[in-house]
């Protein structure tokens, strides 16, 4: 693997390292040093990416930041009942210009991609989610994105990207490779009218702080479809987050944030996850513990996933049909872990995004509603985008 474009991890957390105990996940993993060099990713299954770029920030002036009180916090945790190897590579410095962070970044997850690991990046300014969205291009024909923001990130496609637009330009970019694009934890008076309409408008997915708070499963379902998982530290209340991170009182708690993290490894189509707006403190302890325990959450998740969404074996799931109106809704859930998933039809004369039938995840609760006589809102979102 050429993983030239990073650096190693930093000689004091090594140091730190080995104070620590040998239960420890600092102890478990394979990491990147001057000392040995990359490590053999061989049969690794996850690996940490630091990309210290932040240059891309509205209101970026001058500050640097290192990833060490992070790494510090991750290896003091104590593993689970893990099966799976994780790696920490180290860290992509600053190019010479953001694009050749971007390059490097979107390299390094390709590479990783190709070989079967998933990366967990720890980045700096948000936009990073727009390379490491363009390494899907020759991976997957159609990416899914799910953002854990108090904003959406459209911003103003005529402009340059920033870490409040990189979504417009993903949509507006060739090769136009999203299909769908969820925010979860949005905060209605931190996005104009235009926007939430515009979503709307687009078929995205939006889904309001109290709707998540009230029933974190809301996040599931959403997660179990997402290839990429973006998730911007503004998105977590100030209570929680060390002096320098704080963005406003009202966000999801520890346990929220960190439950959306193991569902978003639980999902098996997520192949990528991403931290990112994270601003170095003097009282760093909180934000970094948090992040810490942000990513165990993740690496747990993973450790526990499921292959229940094989629907080739008529013993493994039943199957539920419904009429709503004309429409036919087809149901299905999984013997081994209950889970549900609606099917989005295929029409063999449209131009259909999805070139197959395609199963989308859903709840219960949306069989409930399809019985009641209502469709479901991501049903009929899916159905209208792919065919449009």
């Amino acid at each position: 693997m050429n993983l030239n474009f990073l650096s190693p991890v930093q000689d004091l957390v090594l140091a730190h390292n080995e104070l620590l105990s040998n239960q420890v996940l600092g102890r478990k993993l394979k990491i990147h040093s001057k000392q040995h060099g990359m490590p053999d990713l061989t049969n690794v299954k996850m690996a940490i990416v630091g990309v210290l770029e932040n240059r891309n920030d509205i209101n970026y002036i001058g500050e640097e930041f290192q990833l060490s009180e992070i790494r510090k916090s991750l290896y003091s945790l104590f593993p689970g009942n893990w099966h799976y190897t994780v790696a920490d590579i180290g860290d992509i410095l600053k190019g010479d210009t953001v694009a050749d962070t971007y390059f490097a970044l979107q390299e390094t997850i390709k590479i990783l991609l190709d070989n079967n690991v998933i990366p967990i990046i720890i980045g700096g300014s948000q936009d990073l989610t727009y390379a490491n969205y363009r390494a899907y291009d020759n991976y997957l024909p159609m990416v899914n994105i799910v953002n854990v923001d108090c904003n959406f990130d459209l911003g103003d496609s005529a402009k340059p990207i920033k870490n409040d637009s990189f979504l417009g330009k993903i949509i507006l970019e060739k090769p136009y490779n999203l299909f769908n694009y969820s925010t979860l934890g949005y905060q209605t008076y931190f996005n104009a009218q235009e926007e939430i309409d515009l979503m709307e408008k687009l078929y995205f997915e939006a889904y309001r702080l109290g709707e998540v708070s009230n029933n974190i499963t809301l996040a599931e379902p959403v997660l179990r479809d997402a290839n990429i998982v973006s998730l911007d530290l503004k998105s977590i209340r100030s209570a929680e987050v060390s002096t320098k991170q704080k963005h406003s009182p009202n966000g999801f708690d520890g346990k929220e944030i960190c439950a959306i993290s193991r569902y978003a490894g639980i999902s098996n189509k997520v192949s990528s996850f991403g931290i990112y707006e994270y601003k170095a403190s003097k009282d760093d302890e909180a934000t970094s513990m948090l992040i810490g325990q942000i990513i165990w959450y993740f690496i747990e998740g993973v450790n526990c996933r499921v292959q229940d969404d094989d629907f080739t074996l008529e013993d493994k799931y039943q199957k539920f049909t419904v009429l709503v109106d004309d429409q036919q809704l087809i149901f299905y859930k999984s013997n081994q872990t209950g889970r549900w998933w609606i099917e989005i039809p295929f029409f063999p004369n449209l131009n259909n995004k999805l070139k197959r039938h395609a199963l989308l995840p859903c709840m219960h609760d949306d069989y409930m509603d399809a019985c009641k006589g209502k469709v479901p809102d991501r049903w009929y979102k899916a159905f209208k985008k792919n065919s449009i």
